[in-house]
C-alpha cells in the first residue's frame, strides 16, 4: 500500500504511542522522517531516536519523553498538509504556545525548528506544530 503523506503518519504514530504512555514506538525511515526527529531530539521533545538499518527496509526507533509520567508532546498536528500547503517568511513565524512550542519548518537549508528559522530570517513550509 502506497502512503500519500509520510510526515502525518509519523505524527499520528508518536500522537497515539504519547496517548498509550509507550517507551518507543518504531516505523518505517526516510529522511524527512529522520529530520523531524532530529528537530524533536534538539527541541527536547522526545529523548533520543536510532535508526536501523540491518533489515532490507530501514527502522527508526523513537523513544518518547514523559515528566512525571505525563507526556511532554502534548499536541501535535499537521500543518501543511498535501491538498494544501502552508508557507511562511523567516519574520512572519511567529512562537507556538509564547515560545512552549515549535513549529518545523521545511527549508532551502534543510528541515528547521521557528527559532532557527527566525534567527536565520529563512521562510519554508511549515510541516507541523508541537507544544
Amino acid at each position: 500500500m502506497s502512503m500519500s503523506d509520510p510526515v502525518a503518519d509519523l505524527l499520528t504514530r508518536i500522537r497515539n504511542a504519547n496517548m498509550r504512555n509507550k517507551a518507543s514506538l518504531e516505523l518505517l525511515s526516510s529522511k524527512m522522517k529522520v529530520n523531524i526527529v532530529k528537530v524533536l531530539k534538539d527541541e527536547g521533545f522526545i529523548v533520543n531516536w536510532e535508526l536501523d538499518e540491518k533489515g532490507k527496509v530501514p527502522q527508526l526507533r523513537i523513544w518518547l519523553k514523559y515528566v512525571d509520567e505525563l507526556p511532554v508532546i502534548r499536541e501535535i498536528k499537521r500543518a501543511s498538509k498535501p491538498g494544501l500547503r502552508l508557507y511562511a517568511k523567516g519574520k512572519d513565524c511567529k512562537p507556538v504556545l509564547n515560545g512552549q512550542g515549535i513549529s518545523i519548518l521545511s527549508t532551502s537549508k534543510g528541515i528547521m525548528s521557528d527559532r532557527q528559522c527566525r534567527a536565520d530570517n529563512i521562510g519554508g513550509e511549515v510541516l507541523c506544530t508541537v507544544c
